[in-house]
């Protein structure tokens, strides 16, 4: 049977609210978190970008459940080296409840230091070569490391958690499932896609878990919930790679003046109609999705909580 976890957005979100939401989640009847990890929000309207590795921090102090990354881009912003340290005290703070969810990134967050956007091929072998490095690392012994894009001298990480954190690889297409199952513990996909579930599987995921989900807008209103929608998350209705290689908030906003209510009324969840949220959530476990995490657009989150904890969540493990 599939978890049901509930997906913090810190684009949207000051700290303070991400933490209140991570209580009410817990309480709720969620089973575990994700959060993002940007530098930037999509676009101005959703205003908020706090740094992921102290959201972490915190949300070991205020709830058990176990975390992971929606994901973070360990190749470009902070050197793998870096990125393991914050890994392995995620993994100690949370008394191994941490899962690094990872991926190539987009040219949003990664530019911020004036590095060349790579090709996505590119991208692939730094994620690689980055997921070796911090694996090694994370096992406490001294490292040194010289390969095609990182170098580490005599780096040895002195507080590591007991277990291995599992490193979950996210993609989009198939030759990213396939690197998410030939180095992943598990695979991050943001699609009910079974093809590429199974794309990953065969390519070495086996029975290792697959996470993802969708943000949905719960409200009374349904026309008004579609208009949240449309007013801080339309960047979820843009073609193709434009996520990817678009370079600022404001890149985002010109594209998403392409995106129109209507577009947004038809692809996305809004609304109280329970039969809606469950087909949307269910199509995630009958696609073969082990986790699939919830996030709730907009302000109106008790109101969210409050439904999934007495109409959808019950609905869900009943099926």
């Amino acid at each position: 049977m599939a978890r049901y976890g509930y997906f913090l957005a810190s684009e949207e979100f000051t700290p303070a609210e991400l933490l209140d939401q991570a209580r009410a989640a817990e309480q709720a009847g969620f089973e575990c978190l994700a959060i993002s990890d940007h530098y930037h929000p999509w676009t101005d309207a959703q205003g908020q970008s706090p740094f992921v590795w102290s959201m972490i921090g915190a949300l070991a102090q205020v709830t058990s459940l176990p975390v992971t990354t929606f994901v973070t881009c360990p190749t470009l912003r902070m050197h793998p080296a870096v990125n393991a340290q914050a890994v392995a005290t995620s993994g100690v703070l949370t008394g191994n409840r941490f899962r690094f969810g990872v991926g190539t990134g987009e040219a949003l967050n990664e530019h911020v230091l004036g590095d060349a956007w790579p090709a996505v091929d590119v991208r692939f072998q730094m994620l690689e070569e980055a997921v070796q490095v911090i694996r090694e690392l994370l096992t406490g012994d001294e490292v040194t490391h010289r390969g095609r894009h990182y170098t580490v001298e005599n780096a040895r990480l002195y507080t590591v958690p007991d277990e291995p954190v599992p490193i979950h690889v996210s993609g989009f297409g198939p030759k990213a499932a396939a690197l998410a199952g030939r180095i992943g513990d598990g695979f991050v996909t943001m699609t009910p896609d079974k093809e590429l579930v199974g794309r990953f599987r065969r390519s070495g995921g086996g029975q290792k878990p697959v996470l993802g989900g969708l943000k949905v807008c719960w409200g009374t209103d349904r026309e008004q919930a579609v208009k949240t929608v449309h007013r801080l998350w339309p960047t979820q209705f843009l073609p193709g790679e434009l996520g990817q290689v678009l370079p600022s908030p404001a890149h985002f906003e010109q594209a998403s003046s392409l995106v129109t209510e209507q577009a947004v009324a038809d692809g996305s969840v809004c609304g109280d109609d329970t039969e809606e949220h469950l087909r949307a959530v269910s199509a995630y476990a009958d696609a073969g999705f082990d986790e699939v995490y919830v996030g709730q657009i907009g302000p109106d989150q008790q109101g969210f909580f409050d439904f999934y904890r007495s109409e959808v969540l019950p609905a869900l493990r009943g099926a």
